[in-house]
């Protein structure tokens, strides 16, 4: 009998899956959206979910009236993707196009965060992950506030990356033919900030931006 291989292994295109740590946790901290999958009876559901990394664990919230988030916090077995386009690879064969991708898929359950200390700094890592510096030039949540939110710990049980980068693999048959091949790259870029317009005036673009700005070519 043909033993089953591990729900994380990876079965297409082998050399270019990754199984240690750093590779995965760097993919995971370059993202935001995850797509969270699970199991309500014989009823499957996908979720895009925010989410930020905290060690060898996913942090997940929503708000605690969701019957779904109140499903997946009670400990079922949940798979977490998470996804970067990095590039349209244009060869001169139809069969032959691909994409530059960086990928990762998690397995593992979650659990609802039920302590309010635990659950608002939760929450500060949350603000960290979307933008580094901004839980300290923002209010903190209230008791009102954590009491409306659910926030889930995820173990990360078994997970795998799977990356592909490089140009076209045309075959030597099409190699002569007059057709245009190469990469065309892609990335998400943050814009210049919009100020809400019920700011003060005068008001000054936070540090935290202001790095983000910098980073990206940017001056606010």
């Amino acid at each position: 009998m043909t033993a089953t291989p591990p729900r994380h292994q990876v079965e297409r295109s082998k050399a270019r899956a990754h199984y240690e740590r750093d590779t995965i946790h760097a993919i995971l901290d370059a993202g935001r959206l995850a797509h969270v999958g699970f199991c309500v009876g014989d009823q499957p559901y996908v979720i895009p979910m925010l989410y930020a990394r905290d060690g060898d664990t996913l942090l997940l919230h929503g708000s605690i009236a969701s019957r779904l988030m109140r499903e997946l916090g009670k400990g079922i077995e949940a798979c977490v993707s998470v996804a970067h386009l990095d590039g349209l690879v244009l060869a001169r064969s139809h069969f032959n196009h691909a994409v530059n991708y960086r990928s990762v898929v998690a397995f593992g359950r979650a659990i609802a965060i039920e302590d309010p200390q635990q659950k608002a700094a939760a929450l500060v890592r949350f603000i960290e992950a979307m933008l580094p510096g901004r839980a300290a030039e923002a209010r903190s949540s209230n008791a009102r506030e954590l009491a409306a939110t659910s926030v889930l710990r995820m173990e990360i049980v078994d997970a795998s990356a799977k990356q592909r980068s490089g140009g076209a693999h045309d075959s030597g048959d099409d190699l002569c033919l007059p057709h245009w091949a190469g990469v065309v790259p892609l990335r998400t870029r943050a814009g210049h900030p919009v100020a809400e317009p019920d700011l003060p005036a005068g008001s000054a673009c936070p540090d935290s931006v202001r790095r983000l700005l910098a980073r990206e070519g940017h001056h606010p």
